[in-house]
């Protein structure tokens, strides 16, 4: 505000509007449940991504062994918690009682998770002692069998409106393709 002589305001008009304008407001998806499923799919993708692009593991020594076992499951815990970060963000669906498959999920994911970094630091821990080593590399396989084993999209297809939605969005249809 500028001021006018003797301490006085200045008046101040506000800008003209333009009657013409139509008000606008942020419109609602056109299908939130469609939305959701594809938040859904997006926040899955992390994990199917790291899983993808999985770091070899090197049997040659058990050195190269451990060091490379160490990094995979380091990856797998990383895909987890950005697709936990994800689901989390997502919150319930907008479909009444259907959040059970998203939390059934997550508890999947947390639970193997954890099993990951307890066998990456197991791994660590064995560096040097060939038995527990070999020990250390089997619970690590145990891991990855249990992640093969998922089903991702279990959050979806227990609940028919958004087994429904799951079809409509398109990141989900994009969850079987390569990344690129």
């Amino acid at each position: 505000m500028a001021l006018a002589g003797c301490g006085q305001p200045a008046e101040v008009q506000a800008p003209p509007r333009d009657q013409d304008l139509p008000v606008t407001t942020p419109a609602p998806p056109a299908d939130p449940v469609a939305s959701w499923a594809g938040g859904y799919c997006d926040a899955v993708t992390h994990l199917v991504r790291a899983l993808a692009a999985l770091p070899a593991v090197d049997p040659s020594t058990p050195q190269k062994a451990s060091r490379t076992s160490s990094d995979l499951l380091s990856s797998v815990v990383d895909g987890l918690d950005e697709s936990l970060a994800g689901l989390h963000a997502l919150g319930s669906p907008p479909v009444p009682s259907a959040d059970g498959g998203r939390q059934a999920v997550i508890g999947q994911f947390a639970a193997i998770r954890a099993e990951a970094e307890t066998a990456r630091h197991r791994i660590e821990a064995a560096r040097g002692n060939a038995s527990a080593t070999k020990e250390a590399l089997g619970q690590a396989r145990a891991t990855l069998d249990r992640i093969d084993a998922l089903d991702y999209l279990k959050g979806l297809k227990d609940v028919p409106a958004l087994a429904a939605a799951e079809q409509r969005a398109p990141a989900c249809g994009r969850l079987d393709q390569p990344a690129g």
